[in-house]
């Protein structure tokens, strides 16, 4: 990991024992599957939330709109958007959550990852999934029960890629014997943080990924799961999850379940992000979707309230 604290986009986000936050794309509440996410809306709140201190800004990968599925996700292609995204921010760290690996050829990705990393001066998070809509792997005519594998080819092959020039790598899905991927990451890598298990062991993730992204859990499962990911990895590797809020208006407001997090007022906010801290969590990706206030009134209120009890590591 010590190779990282030359990566701005990690080095902000991520240390052991300290808790940091971000935001998730779309930057609005809203109801249905589709967000509006008017650009010039979007680059507003994004420069916002870097003024205010938030670690990072994700989005997600939806290849294909699923009516069955609901949410459409983040609408706009991930590569574009974040690229569109750091030509308007200068520090924040870029996250995707996460590019469905299984979907797109690993040679693709890696060079779409080292681009934007280099374009964004080495503040982009990867994360890679293997993908949960169903009538993606047939469409694009992928074998579901290959996915597992499909995505230990995929971070094997990016890293082989990023660290050599001229690689020779011969795999199920690439044979690469001449030819090379330009262009190479400043630091010869990038971090990459599997989501969920992605049908691999804890023992592969720790060895293979650079940080876990997981799903919102309660405190106590938290942990545990923090210990086995440490345990694993045999010391630190960031781990970061993501949570959705309803932030009310009344600071005092006592907690009440939504999908994915909570409504509550920001009192007990922080509060809780001080016991994910406790047990090993560095990171926490806010989902608004289900709120009932303007984005606008949120992130300023997390901002001026929230975020200096979790302020970044280099700020």
């Amino acid at each position: 990991m010590d190779k990282f604290q030359l990566h701005h986009g990690f080095a902000q986000t991520f240390k052991d024992n300290i808790l940091t936050l971000g935001l998730a794309f779309p930057l609005e509440s809203y109801e249905g599957s589709f967000p509006r996410m008017d650009l010039d809306e979007q680059m507003l709140l994004a420069k916002n939330a870097e003024s205010l201190g938030f670690a990072s800004l994700f989005v997600r990968d939806s290849p294909l709109y699923d009516s069955n599925f609901g949410d459409v996700g983040a609408l706009y292609d991930p590569w574009v958007f974040l690229t569109y995204v750091a030509a308007h921010t200068d520090r924040i760290a870029l996250g995707t959550s996460s590019i469905v690996t299984t979907l797109r050829h690993p040679l693709h990705v890696a060079k779409s990852a080292a681009s934007l990393d280099t374009i964004s001066k080495q503040r982009l998070l990867l994360g890679v999934a293997t993908g949960d809509r169903p009538i993606e792997f047939p469409v694009f005519k992928v074998d579901v029960n290959e996915k597992a594998a499909l995505f230990r080819e995929s971070i094997v092959v990016m890293k082989k890629v990023w660290q050599e020039s001229f690689p020779q790598i011969q795999t199920e899905h690439v044979d690469m014997l001449q030819g090379d991927v330009v262009p190479k990451p400043m630091l010869s890598d990038i971090p990459i943080f599997g989501t969920g298990y992605s049908g691999q062991t804890i023992e592969w993730l720790a060895k293979h990924t650079d940080g876990w992204l997981f799903y919102s859990q309660g405190v106590k499962e938290q942990r545990e799961l923090v210990k086995k990911w440490r345990e694993a990895a045999g010391g630190f590797k960031p781990f970061a999850q993501a949570l959705a809020i309803d932030l009310s208006e009344n600071p005092n407001e006592a907690p009440k379940p939504i999908t994915g997090g909570f409504r509550s007022g920001y009192k007990f906010l922080i509060d809780y992000l001080h016991a994910y801290q406790d047990a090993g969590v560095n990171h926490v990706i806010f989902g608004l979707k289900n709120g009932m206030r303007p984005a606008t009134e949120v992130i300023q209120e997390l901002g001026e309230y929230v975020v200096p009890h979790f302020p970044t590591n280099t700020r």
